[in-house]
């Protein structure tokens, strides 16, 4: 069997909405109907009835997102019911893993023409209900928020591993000596390259607004924060840590999706593309230094592409918190930092969850067509302790 090779033809985003903002009111389902239907329109010599098959990453899946959000993205859209869609989830990385599936299905002649993207509404997240083990309880029973983090925990997990996504942020900060000084200041970075792509137009191409609703840019960049601003904010999940609201994602709503086609789908898609898929890996690491686990997928993908660090033109990693992205870094001493993040990243943009790959991946995608050449990554860290990466090149 020949390997085909899978193309990125056009790569699309919401604006990314802050938590309980402007996005809100809008259902995950809606969120990822619009990015697909964006996506077809904006390649009119497209007959949408030649989509293979639909994939999206959705880290909750317990509410709106009605367990397939990619098949309910398929028919919201308008587009034929012939379409089918699936929905996977590696959380945090969720969206990323849509495209490396869907780039699966076209390189092994599976599919020609695939959509791959992924979706998030934290705002409109539920609160989950436990079954009694029993019928009619006579006493209270706990609901738990879907939102982020551990839920209904399996009491067979080992403590150390079942710790906040932020208490595993402050013991890489620990592990590698990130001061809270060194945190805020790549916050405080993350926001200035972010509002300068956006003043200087960078994203337009990439972003499709919402109708209906005013938000023309992703709502949690502040390009007026400092780090005076930043030092006054209190540790969120120790009371002498360095981990706060400032130096670390936020809670956001948005969704993206990519079209990936072989040579024939490009050739029914009549464009240019933005950029080829070369490789892609995914790596497990002790959940608590979940932040670190980039730092080996993003090896073996590069090793897999035939490349290495010094090749990058850019690299798109998702900034969950400072002290990961930081710790990741300092395991790849060989790595260009001015090549990380130039737009800005999740500090500054926002972080909604199964959308955030496909963002990042859409980013590269972009940026190599602008640039007309060069080999790109896209990478997240994912909670309980996995990496994903992808190689772009143009």
């Amino acid at each position: 069997m020949s390997i085909r090779d899978v193309y990125i033809v056009d790569a699309v985003r919401t604006p990314i909405g802050k938590f309980g903002g402007a996005l809100s009111s809008v259902r995950p389902d809606d969120l990822a109907a619009h990015v697909v239907r964006a996506l077809v329109d904006r390649t009119p010599e497209l007959d949408p009835a030649r989509i293979d098959d639909v994939y999206f990453g959705d880290a909750n899946g317990a509410g709106e997102d009605n367990r397939d959000v990619a098949r309910m993205a398929v028919l919201l859209a308008g587009l034929p019911v012939t379409v089918p869609g699936v929905t996977v989830n590696r959380l945090c990385g969720s969206g990323l893993e849509a495209v490396v599936q869907a780039a699966r299905a076209v390189a092994t002649g599976d599919a020609s023409i695939v959509l791959a993207g992924g979706v998030e509404s934290m705002s409109r997240a539920p609160w989950v209900l436990p079954k009694p083990e029993r019928a009619f309880p006579a006493g209270h029973q706990e609901l738990y928020s879907s939102t982020l983090g551990w839920r209904m925990v399996n009491p067979r997990m080992p403590a150390e591993w079942t710790v906040s996504l932020g208490e595993g942020a402050e013991q890489i900060a620990d592990k590698h000596a990130i001061s809270r000084e060194r945190q805020d200041a790549f916050a405080l970075e993350s926001h200035r390259k972010a509002a300068r792509a956006w003043a200087d137009g960078l994203f337009d191409g990439e972003v499709a607004p919402y109708g209906g609703v005013d938000l023309a840019r992703d709502e949690c960049v502040r390009e007026n924060t400092s780090m005076e601003a930043l030092a006054r904010l209190k540790p969120a999940f120790r009371p002498d840590g360095t981990v706060t609201a400032g130096n670390a994602s936020p809670l956001n709503d948005g969704a993206a999706a990519l079209l990936l086609v072989d040579e024939e789908g490009l050739r029914a898609c009549g464009r240019e593309p933005l950029a080829r898929i070369r490789a892609s890996a995914v790596t497990g690491i002790e959940p608590q230094l979940f932040g670190l686990g980039p730092v080996e997928a993003v090896q073996r993908a590069l090793d897999r592409a035939g490349r290495g660090f010094a090749d990058l033109a850019v690299m798109e990693l998702n900034e969950a918190f400072a002290a990961q992205a930081l710790g990741c870094l300092a395991e790849w001493p060989e790595l260009d930092p001015a090549v990380v993040n130039p737009r800005g990243g999740a500090i500054a943009i926002g972080h909604p969850l199964g959308a955030s790959g496909a963002r990042l991946a859409g980013s590269v995608a972009h940026q190599l067509a602008a640039a007309g050449s060069g080999t790109g990554l896209a990478a997240l860290c994912i909670g309980v302790g996995q990496g994903i990466a992808v190689v772009l090149e143009r």
